[in-house]
């Protein structure tokens, strides 16, 4: 049998991602806060929970997507977990999908006063359209991992 527990799966996103440009995606992230409060402010719609969110939606993204991007870099174990990871795409994005949750929930919570519910909901929403996003790109990507092998 060659099943691996959920634990496992989770061990191997944390491992794919690591490398990842998290640079690129904190400026990517505030780049992309900044213009979407900045356009609101200038419309006369600004709204700090929708540019925070949304920067943390592209911040793991850009995160998922470039350490996946090159499965040929970095040390064994995360050259192996990168492979795993665009064999498996759609449980690749579980992780990025969760930490985009996780981070939007507080976010969402202090900020829009929606309340515990409204703030879970809206985050589980950023969350899906993380996994959604880094699943379909991960599917097109595959055949990076047949020809890095």
């Amino acid at each position: 049998m060659n099943e691996i527990s959920r634990s496992e799966e989770l061990s191997l996103s944390g491992a794919a991602l690591r490398g990842a440009p998290w640079k690129a995606a904190a400026i990517g992230g505030g780049a992309i806060s900044l213009a979407s409060f900045g356009m609101g402010a200038i419309t006369g719609d600004a709204d700090l929970t929708w540019a925070l969110s949304l920067g943390i939606s592209l911040f793991t993204l850009i995160a998922a997507i470039g350490a996946v991007s090159k499965p040929d870099v970095g040390d064994r174990t995360t050259r192996q977990a990168r492979l795993w990871a665009l064999k498996h795409p759609w449980k690749f994005a579980l992780l990025p999908a969760g930490v985009t949750a996780v981070l939007s929930y507080p976010v969402q919570l202090v900020l829009d006063g929606e309340g515990v519910f409204g703030a879970a909901w809206d985050a589980m929403w950023h969350g899906a359209l993380v996994y959604l996003i880094v699943g379909i790109i991960g599917v097109t990507m595959k055949g990076r991992a047949r020809s890095s092998q």
